[in-house]
């Protein structure tokens, strides 16, 4: 197997920077660099989604027939790898990665096209209604209730932990629609109007500070049965097809992108003595982080060339969410070390009068980092949860 890139390749690694240098303005490239986790403010993702919408590159996953590009894997991959290194806000994912490639398997010829072009576009901003309280990693235990009437149903319950709520005007969202089926066969996926009457968003704000979550109530919203993906209880095939892309995407780029931001920022950053980068110590960890950066990335090569030739993947999926995750989290504590006795101060209700924010720009942000870093094994099937899997797999447990 050839990990190189061949010339067609190398070519368009061209393009691309050449596109990134000609339309990644500096307001983007701060809003993309101010993000604390996944998760970018619609105020630089969504112009920034409408340059590439532009382009055609909005959705590099999605096939020509449907708006994309219509690259192979290898292409998707130096894309993303050159966006995350030149500093571009990270695109929603709830649309364009997640329920999209559901509508475009599952969904009807009008649901397609009503919807997928205003996912494009970002007229439609999604979140997901999966999690409740209660129903976590046991998805299918979920309680909130679908009841048909006429052409609607009727939906009445709560999710939890939705991330951008109070940003979207659309949900897709997993309800209970027969409540004596087997948890697993009585679950609808449904396409839900975040405006309608009834429907409720209340913050939850989280250890940094910063409101990214969402409890969502729904009290007797009517949303139309033209609304749901796939046949009625059979949603939890859906959802499982849409893990898959949850799950999916790469670590690397954004991670070696992180890296060099951080020992950029350590040959600067001094704390009562010379550059951290200096102290041996550190400069020994940092190495070792790039070093298994390295290897996440090789083991993506391989799982980009396994499907170019279409071929399963297999367990490397859980692999790489396993470690992409925990690799993100020991690099926010190096963040953490970065930032010194600055760290703290970036936490709201650490900054107690102070009129200005204090320390550098750089370090203010390393707490919220390092706490928004804790979710990544939990979220997409907690690590736990892949380890299982890869048992299963690997070693037939």
């Amino acid at each position: 197997m050839n990990l190189e890139l061949d010339d067609s390749e190398r070519r368009f690694r061209d393009d691309v920077r050449g596109f990134l240098r000609d339309n990644l303005t500096p307001e983007l490239i701060a809003g993309g660099r101010a993000a604390t986790s996944i998760f970018c403010d619609p105020a630089f993702s969504l112009p920034w989604q409408r340059i590439l919408n532009a382009r055609g590159w909005a959705a590099p996953t999605w096939p020509v027939a449907f708006g994309g590009p219509g690259w192979s894997e290898m292409q998707q991959y130096i894309f993303a790898e050159e966006c995350a290194l030149a500093g571009a806000p990270n695109l929603a994912p709830m649309g364009l990665r997640m329920v999209g490639p559901c509508i475009m398997h599952y969904g009807t010829p009008q649901q397609r096209a009503y919807y997928l072009p205003r996912i494009l576009s970002g007229e439609d901003y999604w979140c997901q209604g999966y999690s409740e309280p209660g129903s976590g990693s046991d998805l299918a235990s979920l309680r909130t209730r679908a009841v048909p009437d006429g052409g609607d149903y009727i939906v009445t319950g709560s999710k939890i932990w939705t991330t951008h709520a109070h940003f979207a005007n659309r949900m897709f969202a997993l309800v209970r629609s027969d409540p004596e089926a087997k948890p697993q066969k009585g679950i609808t996926f449904l396409l839900i109007d975040m405006k309608v009457p009834g429907v409720s968003v209340r913050p939850i704000i989280n250890l940094s500070g910063e409101h990214e979550l969402n409890e969502v109530y729904f009290d007797g919203v009517r949303v139309p049965q033209s609304n749901r993906i796939g046949a009625e209880n059979d949603g939890w095939t859906v959802a499982k097809y849409l893990l898959e892309f949850e799950r999916g995407g790469s670590f690397a780029p954004a991670l070696r992108a992180r890296l060099r931001r951080l020992r950029a920022i350590a040959k600067e950053e001094s704390i009562n003595g010379p550059p951290l980068l200096n102290d041996a110590s550190f400069e020994s960890r940092l190495a070792l982080a790039e070093i298994k950066v390295e290897a996440i990335q090789i083991t993506e090569h391989r799982v980009a060339s396994a499907l170019s030739a279409g071929q399963n993947p297999g367990p490397l999926s859980s692999m790489l969410k396993t470690q992409g995750t925990e690799m993100l989290q020991r690099i926010e504590e190096l963040g953490l070390d970065v930032a010194g006795h600055y760290a703290p101060a970036g936490v709201p209700d650490a900054q107690g009068a102070n009129e200005f924010a204090v320390g550098t720009p750089q370090s203010r942000d390393a707490a919220a980092r390092y706490f928004n870093s804790r979710a990544a094994s939990i979220y997409g099937g907690s690590n736990e949860i892949q380890r299982n899997i890869m048992a299963r797999l690997v070693l037939g447990l």
